[in-house]
């Protein structure tokens, strides 16, 4: 999948800026951003539910707009939410989207993939939020897709069910699909993706690997009293550790042999427990809020030195 120069507008609100990302096949890409940022309007376009005000998206090579037939059959979309007829029965319904699609793949093996075996009997209606989750993504199953665009697969679903579904999201690609993900489930997200395109404002603030992203940004990330004297740890230490829960400190430097062995030392002679303690390169979640960050400080230095 390719974007390139997406603008969507709703009027005289422009929603999305001139947008430009690529999802390879067999890869998993995460889109991201805060409420209002866009992400859902561009994925929309390349699906083909929406149109675009300028800029091009080819989708396997066709344009989502004018070939939305054709593309239909090669492409999977699960909804965050609805879309199946409230009576619809589980094992009937993936019968029916087996059979639109017409690419042989078998409702009931789908329906035990997604661990709906035992409510295969069961309607939409009587189905938990979790459940209906596995059941729409059973159904973008069933177009056997190589492209599959997938908005909050794991939202509502239970530790079990989160597990089954990053398998078959990775068995997907594994198996040359290109997934694009929607979520704000970051930790889902960093446990699957394989590139990140975040959004902020309507215009993409970070495009790259989760390895290219945290480049340059490594932690230090540890738990233990609640009442540390940072002061008295930064003279020991050399750096500034900032608490950012109760118990919970975070040092941004990377996790030099001396460094650590400073800290440790440190909490000991002052008699304090370590009860965790991680380092290296920031998770997905620091990384998102700090490029948000970064634009929304921007935007605000931006609009002083308009005013």
């Amino acid at each position: 999948m390719e974007v390139t120069g997406l603008t969507v507008r709703y009027g005289d609100l422009t929603a999305v800026a001139d947008v430009s990302f690529s999802a390879a096949a067999g890869e998993v890409t995460a889109v991201l951003g805060p409420n209002g940022a866009g992400k859902t309007s561009t994925i929309e376009v390349c699906e083909g539910y929406r149109r675009a005000a300028d800029g091009t998206v080819r989708v396997l090579g066709m344009d989502p707009a004018t070939d939305q037939r054709r593309l239909s059959s090669r492409m999977g979309v699960m909804l965050q939410e609805g879309g199946v007829y409230p009576s619809a029965r589980v094992l009937d319904t993936v019968r029916h989207y087996c059979a639109l699609y017409g690419k042989g793949a078998d409702a009931a093996a789908l329906v035990d993939l997604v661990g709906l075996t035992s409510r295969a009997k069961g309607t939409w209606r009587r189905l938990s939020g979790g459940e209906q989750q596995r059941l729409s993504l059973a159904l973008a199953l069933a177009a056997v897709p190589e492209v599959a665009f997938l908005d909050e697969p794991t939202a509502g679903v239970d530790v079990n069910g989160r597990a089954t579904i990053r398998e078959i999201i990775r068995g997907l690609a594994d198996q040359g699909c290109a997934v694009v993900l929607a979520t704000h489930e970051l930790d889902e997200a960093e446990r699957l993706t394989d590139r990140v395109v975040i959004f902020d404002g309507g215009q993409v603030v970070a495009d790259g690997t989760l390895a290219e992203l945290r480049r340059g940004h490594d932690e230090i990330r540890f738990r233990s009293s609640p009442d540390l004297d940072l002061t008295a740890l930064a003279r020991a230490t050399g750096v500034v550790a900032s608490q950012v829960g109760a118990d919970e400190y975070v040092i941004d430097a990377p996790p030099l042999p001396k460094l650590m062995a400073q800290l440790t030392g440190w909490l000991a002679d002052q008699g304090h427990e370590l009860t965790d303690l991680r380092a290296g390169a920031q998770r997905l979640e620091d990384v998102f809020r700090r490029l948000t960050a970064e634009r929304a400080a921007e935007a605000g230095a931006g609009g002083d030195a308009a005013s």
